[in-house]
């Protein structure tokens, strides 16, 4: 069973809480996941991660009990061959726009006959090819999300979903506030109206269905639309909140500082 399906059927009436993973860092992966989010998303859309980098990623995801999800940079065979080869198991592609466009992203993750994606008998995917006849059941096991991201998409949700291998669906909040012309505005009564459209839609067909909240405000909104699953805020997101609200706690307080004497030197408050 692959296991962000898995998570999926066993998730009962709580949606899996997620979160994006935008540094890059196999380091601040590894602690994310520990904090406790039953799925990550990894980024290549819109991060410098390269390949060795998803890779070192993944091995650190490996020691938590996040489930890994890579969203590739574009619906492209040769990048999606080589995340799978590097261990992935479950691919997100972004602002797929028709069912063509999902068939596509479907057949990039199999093997032949099903689809296209190259052989190869030595990857850290085979676990360097101990894993039995991986080449003739690895494609039951790869799961794909789509992400629909315009009001176009949207529109074609049922023939996007209806293509076999589509796993789940997932709406793109940023990109859907810019297709209909309020860029940025994800609160936007006209953004909200069109994602729960989105989630009615996916419910009908019997497609789960997720999207990101940035805020606490917008995770309790689209817990109320009854999304599958969802992803809260980002790595990065989360370290700047508590940067910033640490610096804006300690200069309220009017910038004293407390000196304490330590052998060899001084140190103020709050420092190592």
């Amino acid at each position: 069973m692959n296991p962000f399906r898995q998570l999926l059927k066993s998730a009962g009436n709580q949606p899996p809480l997620g979160t994006w993973v935008m540094s890059a860092s196999a380091l601040v992966a590894e602690a994310i996941g520990h904090a406790g989010f039953d799925w990550g998303l990894i980024d290549m859309e819109h991060t410098p991660l390269e390949m060795t980098g998803v890779m070192q990623m993944l091995q650190a995801v490996g020691n938590t009990r996040m489930v890994p999800v890579v969203r590739v940079p574009w619906n492209d065979a040769v990048m999606v061959k080589r995340v799978l080869d590097a261990g992935a198991t479950t691919v997100m592609f972004p602002f797929v726009q028709d069912a063509e466009e999902a068939r596509r992203a479907v057949a990039a993750t199999r093997f032949p006959p099903e689809g296209v994606r190259g052989m190869a008998g030595f990857s850290r995917g085979s676990r360097y090819g101990t894993t039995p006849n991986y080449l003739q059941t690895a494609n039951k096991h790869i799961g794909v999300i789509v992400q629909i991201e315009t009001e176009q998409a949207i529109d074609r949700l049922e023939s996007i979903a209806a293509v076999p291998g589509v796993d789940a669906l997932f709406v793109g909040p940023a990109d859907l506030s810019g297709s209909i012309g309020v860029p940025g505005q994800l609160m936007h009564a006209s953004v909200l109206a069109l994602v729960a459209e989105a989630v009615r839609r996916a419910k009908a067909v019997g497609t789960p269905i997720g999207t990101l909240a940035l805020t606490h405000d917008a995770a309790a909104t689209y817990r109320a639309m009854a999304f599958d699953y969802l992803a809260v805020a980002a790595d990065l997101s989360l370290m700047m909140q508590g940067a910033t609200a640490t610096l804006k706690a300690l200069r309220t307080q009017g910038g004293n500082h407390h000196v304490h004497t330590l052998s060899g030197g001084t140190r103020t408050d709050g420092s190592a």
